[in-house]
């Protein structure tokens, strides 16, 4: 199982653009994108309440939000994938995974609406047996429901299915569905340090993360 943002894709361009123009409709100040990459990681709700708030942990007025979240899904859908990089190894790393005959899955805190577009549009959708977005379930991570929800539609046991990912959501997501998980070094990390994070690896790229797996026959 493998993140999307921050790990395949660094989409925080597309997603400062998209926050930005919410907050120009709204007459409101844009923020440096800098400051929007630490709001990335806990969905769509959750980078909206931060970026009108300007705040890890605030809540604006409901009004507010009600009016803020359809503007903030159309100036994403303008822009996805339009800013959007692949990060070093990405490809080559799928590419030796595939090959080694690993199904692979996408588990992702984006809505599909936006996930399976950008996928497309980068040309990575290819490589997923599955899928599971943000919306999928009621669940997002860190609770581990989505992996779970992963590892039983590719008739994996947890303990046998490897999260890489960039982030404490998922650490903390595979920790709970007893996955093994490793974490990039880059990406995004609400703040955190990578090297702080209850992993089993840390990791360059995912060209890194393929030496250090080792498939049960």
């Amino acid at each position: 199982m493998i993140d999307l943002d921050g790990t395949l894709l660094d989409t925080i361009p597309d997603l400062a653009a998209a926050a930005n123009g919410m907050l120009t409709e709204l007459n409101m100040p844009v923020l440096p994108e800098a400051t929007i990459r630490n709001y990335v990681g806990k969905g769509i709700a959750n980078l909206i309440e931060r970026t009108l708030t300007n705040s890890m942990d605030g809540k604006p007025d409901a009004e507010l939000f009600q009016r803020a979240v359809p503007v903030y899904e159309r100036t994403y859908r303008e822009v996805n994938g339009k800013y959007t990089t692949m990060y070093p190894g990405v490809k080559e790393g799928l590419d030796l995974l595939r090959a080694q005959g690993y199904p692979l899955a996408c588990v992702t805190n984006k809505s599909e609406r936006f996930t399976l577009p950008l996928l497309d549009y980068v040309n990575l959708s290819s490589y997923f047996v599955s899928v599971v977005a943000g919306d999928t379930l009621p669940q997002k991570k860190p609770d581990p429901e989505p992996l779970l929800h992963a590892c039983k539609q590719m008739k994996v046991a947890p303990h046998e299915m490897l999260m890489i990912g960039d982030s404490l959501n998922d650490a903390q997501a595979a920790r709970s569905a007893g996955c093994p998980v490793f974490c990039v070094t880059y990406g995004y990390n609400e703040g955190h340090d990578v090297q702080t994070l209850d992993v089993d690896a840390i990791v360059a790229s995912l060209v890194e993360a393929t030496a250090l797996i080792t498939k049960k026959n």
